[in-house]
This record gives C-alpha cells, sequence and structure tokens, in this order.
C-alpha cells in the first residue's frame, strides 16, 4: 500500500462502507484517516456496539452508536448512502443529516429506537432533499410526516412498521415522483390512497385483522403486489404485467378495476373472497398467461361457503391466452361440477395451455374431477407438463384410496405429460 499513489489508496479505501472497517482503517495510519472525506458509503450493522456491553439496544451501546455515528457523518463529507441499523439516538438524526443533506441520496434506518418518537425527529427526512431512496424499518407513525415534497425521492421502502391511513396518503403524496414503493409487513386501517404519475412498481402488504380499502390510481404501473385490503379500487393498470391479489385473514369484498390488456400472470390469493370480486378479477384479465387461483372460500361475510359452478368451456374461451395455469382446492372442485362440459363440442380447443398444477384435496365428486382432468389433457393442444398435486386429504373412507387408484391409472395412461406430487 505505500508504494501506490494515493489517488489509488483513496480509491480502494473509499470502497469501504462497513463502520467496524471504516474505524480499524482509520487507526492504522494517518494519511488512512485522510481518506474519511472521500467515503460515499457508510454502513452500521445490528450488532455493531453491542461489544460496550449490556446489548445492543443498552444505553451504553445506544452511546457509543450515537458518538461514532456523529463522528464518521462528520468526517465523510461526500458522503452518497447512509445506513444505520443498530439502535441510535432518534433526536440526533435531524444533526446528522443536516450535515451531510446536500449529498446524501440513499437512506435506509432501522428505528426501533425511535418507534414511539413523538417528537418529529423523523420529520427531518425532509431536509435531506436530494434523496432517492428511502428505507424505513421499525416505526410508528401517527400522523402524516413533515417532509414537504421530495421530488428527487424515487424509492420509498416501510417495513415492519404500525402506520395510520394518515400517515401513509401523506408519505405518499410527499413524493410525487417514485417509481418503487414498498409498504411492507404494516399495521394499518382506514382507506389507503395511492396515486403516483410514475409508479412502476408496487408492493403493499397491510397485515392486522381490520379492514383496509385501498384507491389505487398509476397509469404506468406495472407490477403490483397487494395483501390485506378488504375492498380494492385499481385505475390505470393498462401496462400492467403482474398482478398479486391476496388476502390471508378475513374477506375480501370488492374488487374494481378496468381491462388489463398487457397483463402477463395473475395470482389470486386467501381464505375467503367474495365471488363477485374473483369474477371481476377475472373479466379483466381476459389476456393473462399465467394464472394462479388459490382461494379457500366463497361468502361476502362470515360464513364460509363453497365457490359457484365455474363453466370449464367459458373459462378457457374467455381465456385463450392462458399458458400456465395453477388451481387449488376449492376452485378446482367448482371447476369439476357436473354440468361444465355441457356446452363442449368436437371444435372446442385451449389453444395456449401448456402447463397445469392441479392440487387436490378431497376425494368428493371423484369421476366429475376425473373428467374435467381427462379433458384438460385431451383438449389442450400444447400441454407439455401436468402436475397433480394430492395435499391434505383428510377423508380416511374407501373413496380416497379409489380416487388415488384411479388418479394413478390416469397419469400411467398419459405418462410423460402427467405426473403425482
Amino acid at each position: 500500500m505505500d508504494a501506490l499513489p494515493e489517488g489509488v489508496v483513496q480509491h480502494i479505501l473509499s470502497q469501504l462502507s462497513n463502520a467496524r472497517d471504516v474505524a480499524s482503517c482509520a487507526a492504522v495510519a494517518r494519511c488512512w484517516r485522510d481518506c474519511m472525506p472521500f467515503l460515499p458509503s457508510l454502513y452500521f450493522p445490528r450488532g455493531a456496539f453491542e461489544a460496550v456491553g449490556g446489548g445492543p439496544a443498552s444505553a451504553s451501546a445506544v452511546a457509543a452508536a450515537d458518538d461514532a455515528i456523529g463522528r464518521m457523518v462528520d468526517a465523510a463529507a461526500r458522503l452518497e448512502e447512509l445506513v444505520v441499523y443498530c439502535p441510535f439516538s432518534a433526536s440526533l438524526l435531524p444533526r446528522w443529516l443536516a450535515a451531510r443533506a446536500a449529498t446524501l441520496r440513499v437512506l435506509e434506518l432501522r428505528v426501533d429506537s425511535a418507534a414511539t418518537d413523538k417528537s418529529g425527529h423523523l420529520d427531518s427526512i425532509g431536509v435531506a432533499a436530494g434523496l432517492e431512496e428511502l428505507r424505513l424499518w421499525g416505526l410508528t407513525m401517527t400522523r402524516a410526516p413533515a417532509w414537504d415534497r421530495m421530488e428527487r425521492l424515487r424509492v420509498l421502502e416501510v417495513v415492519g412498521a404500525v402506520l395510520d391511513d394518515a400517515a401513509v396518503n401523506g408519505a405518499v403524496a410527499a413524493c410525487p415522483n417514485l417509481t418503487d414503493l414498498a409498504l411492507l409487513g404494516c399495521e394499518c386501517a382506514g382507506e389507503a390512497v395511492v396515486s403516483l404519475a410514475l409508479l412502476e412498481r408496487c408492493r403493499l402488504d397491510f397485515v392486522g385483522s381490520g379492514n383496509c380499502s385501498l384507491r389505487f390510481a398509476a397509469p404506468r404501473v406495472e407490477s403490483l403486489e397487494i395483501q390485506g385490503f378488504s375492498l380494492i379500487s385499481l385505475q390505470g393498470g393498462h401496462r400492467l404485467k403482474h398482478l398479486t391479489i391476496s388476502k390471508n385473514t378475513g374477506t375480501l369484498y370488492h374488487v374494481e378495476m378496468g381491462k388489463l390488456p398487457e397483463l402477463d400472470q395473475l395470482s389470486l390469493r386467501g381464505v375467503q373472497w367474495s365471488w363477485g370480486a374473483i369474477s371481476s378479477v377475472l373479466q379483466c384479465a381476459g389476456e393473462v398467461k399465467h394464472l394462479v387461483m388459490k382461494v379457500e372460500f366463497c361468502g361476502d361475510y362470515d360464513t364460509l361457503q363453497p365457490f359457484p359452478e365455474i363453466d370449464l368451456v367459458e373459462f378457457f374461451n374467455s381465456h385463450p391466452k392462458l399458458r400456465k395455469f395453477e388451481i387449488h382446492g376449492a376452485m378446482f372442485a367448482a371447476l369439476c361440477q357436473k354440468n361444465s362440459l355441457r356446452k363442449l363440442d368436437s371444435r372446442f380447443v385451449i389453444p395456449s395451455l401448456e402447463q397445469v398444477l392441479v392440487t387436490v384435496r378431497s376425494p368428493l365428486n371423484a369421476e366429475q374431477k376425473l373428467n374435467t382432468l381427462e379433458s384438460l389433457v385431451r383438449y389442450s393442444v400444447r400441454l407439455r407438463r401436468m402436475i397433480i398435486r394430492i395435499s391434505q386429504m383428510k377423508n380416511c373412507h374407501d373413496a380416497a384410496d379409489d380416487f388415488f387408484e384411479e388418479i394413478c391409472k390416469f397419469t400411467y395412461m398419459n405418462s410423460g405429460r402427467v405426473c403425482i406430487e
């Protein structure tokens, strides 16, 4: 290292970001310590100061973190990225951000220590008006943040937070030029409003048993994942290619959207959906190429109900571009009703289907289920692979053994294209 030109040494050391490595190098020699102003990135891991004693969140560890973060941020005159996972004092955050507001482009904070912050220290994030990416972990926000307008912010990610709907709507409104938005594992109730003209990718994962509604408008969005909402209104999905809607607890009552002409992949998941919500989505997704249907029950209220009959011919005529199809349990049973093949004629074909994954969970109506499987194989002119997954079959009656035997025969007759998991 001594033989290298100073500029080369500066470049090598500027690649460091972990606070421990930076501190170790700064202690080696003065010339190495003089490279601190050229560091573009600083990363403080979760347990960076646990050796101080008392655990990573002890008062002594937090004091050590505050001191180290303050010194390094002050020294790194060209700092562009600051990542802090270790516990720190939220009251010092405004000073750190003000010191590097002109250069900071990426900010990631695990704010467990500021989760109950009532002093508005997180409002100071707005001081760094040049931020392009912002990620926050483990915070509580009961009001809209006072960030003003963060025109340059393109990526906003909030993980494991407790949020009021006013906080969600205020934070999104303060970042009008987002291209990527992720709210993951967040607790929220009320109505979330997302209206962003430039948004391209979005993940909204809301947890909790309360009802939460979503009004979403993003004309450029291409990938959208939604979880936890009971009422959904989607506008501007003309460029949407990937859509996932799920509701792990409670009921999804209503989904409103327009046609999705560019949709490649659609996934519907959850415990209970109203049939109107399922029908609405399927009608708008006539061009879909990969469809996953994994909803356990139907019904508009607390009473769990089976799905109404799904006509196989109408279903595939309405989705002529479908190439990969995954259907599970009760929804497959709805496709296997005795009248499902009543409109079948010699001209019927399933033109594009190549892969099918069917999950069977009950031996009830075994003959109708076998007829449906046979029809899928017979009329899918491009079918390459069908996987039949036998899952959680609880019936111990002889009917279950008989049904499985028939499935094995069907697999043998279509060896090479059909297999059992």
